[in-house]
């Protein structure tokens, strides 16, 4: 199921939101999680930072989204019903091969192991943040996958 968060931005992100020299720009974030209160924490988190989020609740509705939707990043988790975020991801990449778009993948996961930000990295994604999400990692996150990407 996917939900809609209001397309308008704000210029700037919040006070408490600008310790990081990007954390002012203002991004559309697909953040793809079953996890009802994890998907409310991140949203929070996010749309406190001034950025404009969206909801898929599982790897088919962020694949969805990805195709229709003009985004900046996608935070993704790995361990999802029905498609999980390494699947979905294999299938964004897949169809940026013929588009030659490449829209930054963060993995979250909450079973960090050894090797699995590694593997995420492999598996085609741009970051990789453990859970519970902490505001600070987060943004921190953010910032080194749009410094990449600029």
């Amino acid at each position: 199921m996917l939900d809609s968060a209001p397309v308008s931005r704000p210029a700037t992100a919040p006070e408490s939101c600008r310790e990081h020299p990007r954390a002012h720009a203002a991004l559309r974030i697909l953040v793809a999680e079953d996890n009802p209160v994890n998907r409310t924490v991140a949203q929070r988190m996010l749309e406190k930072c001034g950025h404009s989020v969206t909801i898929a609740e599982n790897g088919f509705a962020a694949v969805a989204a990805s195709g229709t939707q003009d985004l900046d990043l996608i935070l993704m988790d790995i361990q999802m019903p029905e498609m999980d975020g390494m699947e979905a991801t294999a299938a964004i990449r897949e169809r940026e091969r013929t588009t030659g778009g490449h829209i930054p993948i963060i993995a979250m996961t909450a079973h960090a192991m050894k090797g699995d930000e590694e593997k995420c990295l492999a598996g085609g994604m741009d970051g990789y943040l453990g859970k519970p999400i902490q505001r600070l990692r987060l943004l921190e996150t953010l910032e080194q996958v749009c410094a990449v990407r600029a």
